[in-house]
């Protein structure tokens, strides 16, 4: 038996890439991988008791070649009594249609018709003929382009695909090894030269990295298969500790995600790392090819840093909103967000971005107040440390005066605040979220008033240092 065969053999076992009974779809181009791949499991369809056929795909690229190497898969087929399911696609006009790359293009349109073909035929599985070079080649890409988490394992033996699964037998086997198989069995595979150009990132890695690593160790693609296996089965269970702290620290408001920083920085920096990047999948819908470890990192340090507020545009139009205590990841077009939160205690004093200040003190017995709006709250009545904020959807007041409570939306609309004041304009509550005091509109029913006993009193400022109205 062929090292080919023996370690193909071994690696469909480890994974359980088949299953007795499979109609199994073998995406065939005529080159050397995916031929060593079908003939392999032509010869074993008894053996591993499953059903066999075949799909390729003309790009229409190399003119007559590409033609030919149809043929060439179109009598392999014959000869061995399997069905083909074939297409010719221009993948240039594609190209011109959809302002993509010629690789990116010719992707999209192979594995959208592998998809068709699948549902048609009702296939179970579909047998792609990456193999261990092509592993190698694509984990030292990710890793210098920067890529973070499981991506940086490369490619899986599996995955979900159409109605069934893909799967990659051939990732224990190298080039070689492959060519070793097509040698023996006489399958004379048609060659594709643009694999041999420099100008392709892949084909630069080839033919420049690898025999570099090879010559170090001949065994160095087993090292990589093993990385790769590890580094997800690591990440799998990263990521479910990762998904639970994620969810009770993120809110889901119209399209965003709402980030309560001060929890999130309590959580491991692994689970933030990858907290990041889940948040990222989810707005990106899995697709997150267009960012990279940087753009995770830049946000990190947007979460990390000592400035209260700052943004930053992701690719496709992504932005990610810090406003104090809270960072917000939508892709609506918004301003740098209003909102903050503070927690205050007796002797402190609170900037706030508006410009107004909030002070907090101990007082006792009566009081006279002075210039400065204030409060006046007796201490049975808080559950302290009291909180400054901005305003929340459904905030209400028991405000002095009125029966019941009142809507702080209906609240700045009688006085006439101004819109672009609102969301800036303090609010102050205490741990039970109690609405105490609104500066400069309307004081609660827990204020005892001026002649009256209190243990605590706030005063409020407005950036220009007179009293608010």
């Amino acid at each position: 038996m062929l090292d080919f065969e023996r370690k193909t053999l071994n690696f469909i076992k480890r994974h359980g890439l088949l299953n007795r009974g499979d109609l199994v779809l073998a995406a065939v181009s005529g080159g050397p991988d995916s031929m060593a791949m079908l003939d392999f499991l032509l010869k074993r369809q008894g053996i591993f008791d499953i059903n066999l056929a075949v799909v390729h795909v003309d790009h229409m690229l190399r003119g007559k070649e590409s033609a030919q190497d149809l043929e060439y898969v179109k009598a392999y087929c014959k000869q061995n009594g399997l069905e083909l399911k074939a297409s010719s696609i221009d993948i240039k006009k594609k190209m011109e249609m959809g302002n993509k790359g010629m690789q990116e293009t010719a992707r999209e349109y192979r594995y959208r018709f592998f998809e068709t073909v699948m549902k048609e035929l009702g296939a179970d599985k579909l047998a792609v003929a990456q193999h261990a070079d092509d592993q190698m080649e694509t984990i030292l890409m990710r890793l210098t382009r920067g890529s973070s988490g499981k991506s940086r394992a490369g490619i899986q033996s599996t995955r979900r695909f159409g109605n069934g699964e893909l799967i990659r037998p051939l990732l224990g086997v190298t080039k070689k090894e492959i060519e070793g198989y097509c040698a023996f069995h006489q399958l004379k595979p048609r060659i594709d030269p643009s694999n041999e150009k420099p100008a392709y990132t892949r084909n630069r890695f080839r033919m420049d990295v690898l025999p570099v690593l090879k010559r170090e160790n001949q065994q160095v693609h087993e090292h990589f298969q093993r990385f790769s296996e590890e580094l997800l089965e690591d990440e799998a269970y990263l990521e479910m500790l990762a998904e639970r702290e994620i969810k009770a620290v993120t809110d889901f408001e119209k399209g965003k995600i709402r980030l309560d920083i001060r929890s999130f920085l309590q959580m491991p920096l692994p689970l933030q790392r990858r907290g990041i990047h889940l948040i990222l999948s989810y707005l990106y819908k899995k697709n997150i090819t267009h960012v990279t470890a940087w753009h995770a990192g830049l946000i990190g340090k947007l979460l990390q840093g000592e400035n209260p507020s700052g943004k930053l545009n992701l690719p496709l139009g992504l932005n990610v909103i810090r406003s104090y205590g809270h960072c917000v990841f939508t892709f609506e077009e918004t301003k740098l967000a209003q909102d903050y939160e503070y927690e205050i205690s007796a002797g402190q004093e609170i900037l706030l971005p508006n410009g107004g200040t909030v002070r907090m003190e101990n007082t006792s017995g009566a009081f006279a107040g002075g210039d400065e709006d204030f409060i006046l709250l007796k201490a049975q009545d808080l559950n302290l440390p009291l909180i400054v904020r901005t305003r929340r959807p459904g905030d209400r007041i028991m405000a002095k005066g009125l029966e019941g409570t009142k809507k702080l939306k209906d609240l700045f609309i009688d006085e006439k605040i101004p819109r672009f004041q609102r969301d800036s304009w303090p609010v102050i509550t205490d741990q039970r979220n109690q609405i105490l005091w609104v500066p400069g509109l309307k004081k609660s029913l827990y204020d005892v008033g001026p002649q009256g006993h209190g243990r605590y009193i706030l005063y409020y400022r407005t950036s220009g240092g007179q009293q608010s109205q």
